[in-house]
């Protein structure tokens, strides 16, 4: 009897090691199995929404990251030509610098000020019960942000240019945009601080 116990005993042990070994290879094979999956959604997030547009940088050293949020800015003005709609939003602390004045009271707009210009292509509304143009196809953020020390040769500003392509959903620094890309243009209203667009009543 005492010899059938030991053998009885020792069939049910390696039974349970064996029932062991197979749920600790179904754990691993599970956790495995879960972190392939986890890759996986983060790929295909990666395909569905396409790139992080804020790892960008210009040329001339602006990261786009220095303008994130910019789509919830408060809007400073508008302006249109014949084949560009135009909206100006600025950063809050720009936009507490114009409600104070500036530039029209003779200072300049302090550093950490950032202004975006986004540009639509227009297209008739076929919904409006009037002739009207509406933004069709968002194309480019034109950027300016103030750091006096990294800028001292512009008048305190950087600029940069990042478009936009509809097709493929991407944004790219554009190669032709130096940080004084805007500066021949805006020396034209070098007393406002180089800004054209003031903060239009509302």
């Amino acid at each position: 009897m005492p010899e059938l116990m030991r053998e009885s005993v020792t069939k049910q042990e390696r039974k349970q090691n064996t029932e062991l070994r197979t749920a600790v290879a179904r754990t691993a094979a599970f956790t495995v199995g879960a972190v392939v999956v986890a890759a996986l959604v983060v790929l295909l997030a990666m395909a569905v929404y396409g790139q992080d547009k804020y790892s960008l940088k210009s040329p001339g050293g602006i990261l786009f990251l220095d303008f994130k949020g910019y789509d919830d800015w408060s809007l400073v003005s508008s302006a249109r030509t014949e084949e560009v709609l135009k909206v100006i939003v600025a950063n809050p602390k720009m936009i507490d610098a114009y409600k104070a004045g500036l530039p029209g009271n003779g200072q300049i707009f302090p550093d950490g000020s950032r202004i975006v210009k986004l540009q639509w292509k227009p297209k008739k509304s076929t919904e409006a019960q009037f002739v009207v143009d509406v933004p069709d196809i968002f194309t480019q953020a034109f950027v300016m942000e103030k750091d006096s020390k990294r800028f001292p040769k512009t008048g305190g500003w950087g600029y940069a240019v990042f478009n936009y392509d509809a097709t493929s959903n991407k944004f790219t620094a554009d190669p032709s945009s130096p940080a004084d890309c805007g500066n021949t243009c805006h020396t034209a209203v070098k007393a406002k601080d180089y800004i054209f667009h003031p903060y239009e009543k509302r």
